[in-house]
This record gives C-alpha cells, sequence and structure tokens, in this order.
C-alpha cells in the first residue's frame, strides 16, 4: 500500500493510493497513521478494504508527512560508501546517529525556509524508514518485521551549523521545514529489494545526485537492530538513512541553497518530491 495523509497543514487526514492512482479517504477507517495504527498486523487488515467504495480525494490536494509527527526522528551520518568518499571522510566502523528535531517533518511538495543567518544550506536525498511496532533488543534478522514502511527523506542540512559551530550535528539538521517526508509511507510488501533502489536529486532541473541504496554500508535491516540496542523505537518514529554522493557541500567549489531554487527529490518506488527554497523572514 500507498498511505498518504492529506489537507492542510496540521489537520491532515489520512489516505490511501488506490490501484488508479486516486487517494482515498480512509478516517473512516483509521484517525491517522500513528502509532498502533502503524503496526503491521492493523495495516493488513486495511490493505483487504474495497477502496474503490471510498471517498476519492480531490486532485492536487496538499499532501503532508504519510506519517504524524514521530516521537523520535533519528538520522545516520556517512552511512554512504561514495558520500563519505566525496567528504573527505573514513567510513565509520559504527552506524553514527544524530538526532533531527521532530518539528521539522513536513509535506513533500511543501517551501523549503533557508534558517536565519544561514550561508550554507544543502540537500540530501535519503530513504526513510518508518516504525511499525515497539522495537527494542531486536535481532537483525527480525528487524524489518519491525517496520511500517519506507518513504523519502530530504534531509535539508546548514554546514555551517553543523560542523563549524562546535558541538553535535544536530545543530545543522533540525531547522523548521528540515525534514520534508513522502509523498507516501510504501508498505515493505510493495518493495522487492529496499538495498538496491536507485536515489537521485535535481536542483533548478539538473541532476547533481544519482546514487542506490546498494551502497549503503549499514543496511536498513542492521541500522533498526542497531539503534534499538540503545534505545526504545516505537511506532511511527522515523530513521532517515543516509545520503548518496552529489551533495552541495562535496562540489568544486561548494554550492548551498538559495532563495528561488527549486528541488525534485525522487527513490524508485518512493515517488518524488518538488520543494521550492525560499528564505527566511521574521
Amino acid at each position: 500500500m500507498k498511505l498518504v495523509r492529506f489537507g492542510k497543514a496540521g489537520s491532515e487526514k489520512p489516505g490511501i493510493v488506490d490501484a488508479d492512482g486516486v487517494i482515498r479517504d480512509v478516517s473512516s477507517l483509521v484517525t491517522d497513521f500513528a502509532g498502533d495504527a502503524l503496526n503491521p498486523r492493523n495495516l493488513a487488515k486495511l490493505k483487504k478494504v474495497d477502496l474503490k467504495s471510498l471517498p476519492a480525494v480531490r486532485k492536487g490536494t496538499r499532501l503532508g508527512s504519510p506519517v504524524a509527527r514521530p516521537g523520535n526522528f533519528i538520522a545516520v551520518g556517512l552511512n554512504f560508501a561514495d558520500h563519505a568518499a566525496e567528504t573527505g571522510a573514513t567510513p565509520p566502523k559504527e552506524p553514527i546517529l544524530f538526532n533531527k528535531a521532530p518539528n521539522c517533518v513536513q509535506g513533500p511538495n511543501d517551501d523549503i525556509v533557508i534558517p536565519k543567518g544561514s550561508k550554507k544550506t544543502d540537500w540530501e536525498v535519503e530513504l526513510a524508514i518508518v516504525i511499525g511496532k515497539k522495537a527494542l533488543y531486536v535481532e537483525e534478522k527480525d528487524a524489518l518485521s519491525y517496520v511500517a514502511g519506507f518513504c523519502i527523506c530530504n534531509d535539508i542540512s546548514e554546514r555551517e551549523f553543523q560542523a563549524e559551530r562546535g558541538g553535535q550535528w544536530m545543530k545543522g539538521k533540525g531547522s523548521p521545514t528540515f525534514g520534508p517526508l513522502g509523498p507516501w509511507l510504501v508498505t515493505p510488501d510493495e518493495i522487492k529489494d529496499v538495498q538496491n533502489l536507485k536515489m537521485w536529486l535535481e536542483l533548478n532541473g539538473k541532476k547533481v545526485q544519482n546514487g542506490s541504496s546498494n551502497t549503503m554500508i549499514f543496511g536498513c535491516a542492521h541500522l533498526v537492530s542497531y539503534i534499538s540496542q540503545f534505545l526504545q523505537l516505537d511506532p511511527g518514529d522515523v530513521i532517515t538513512t543516509g545520503t548518496p554522493p552529489g551533495v552541495g557541500l562535496g562540489m568544486k567549489p561548494p554550492k548551498f541553497l538559495k532563495a528561488g531554487d527549486t528541488m525534485r527529490v525522487g527513490i524508485d518506488g518512493l515517488g518524488e518530491q518538488n520543494q521550492k527554497v525560499v528564505a527566511w523572514k521574521a
């Protein structure tokens, strides 16, 4: 299934994309795509519903994040071998983890706002994992059974805040609008091989990232298992898993986002995002 949340920001309703690409309103069946509603057992029940019997959502309706605001928004750094190489970093021996602010989550096509004082706002197409049931001390062989689905994340990053202001990376990772998710949350049964998905990002119509999840250093199952050794993952938590090469920081000379730029972001089977970059205003 392809799960969506649609409507005005803060008032989204749950929907499912039917076989014809039409979004069907499932708010009569589930309150929101959050918490226990994301348990794979409950999603399996939704899969049996006759979507054609449910109201169609008007084409062009805004899409929000396909999962409600997460309790945890965990990110993995330098997790693609080719991206580590472009930054000159040594590939990590264990996953590098940091937090993104849960309130930076937004819809896939909402504007990206350059933060106040920013000079180095950057882009990162990423594959995001959404947890479907409580996960603690999970074995890698069982890890994907705890996953509700996968979606696109554009892990927007302010590189000066991240690397030049001391402390942890999260300074450059959590500004408002820095976590667009969607358009859909795709259930695992629709993805043949999550470790072999093409990933790309276009900036102003030019493809700048063109990679694959097959160059991840630590795969999705390993990450869910690994993170669960240190904290409890709850339904709706998001793990964004790293980016392939082609970010602005790695260019020679480096290139960063400016007001008026546009981005088109895609991953095989997970849809596309389209964003406009705007300046921060008081």
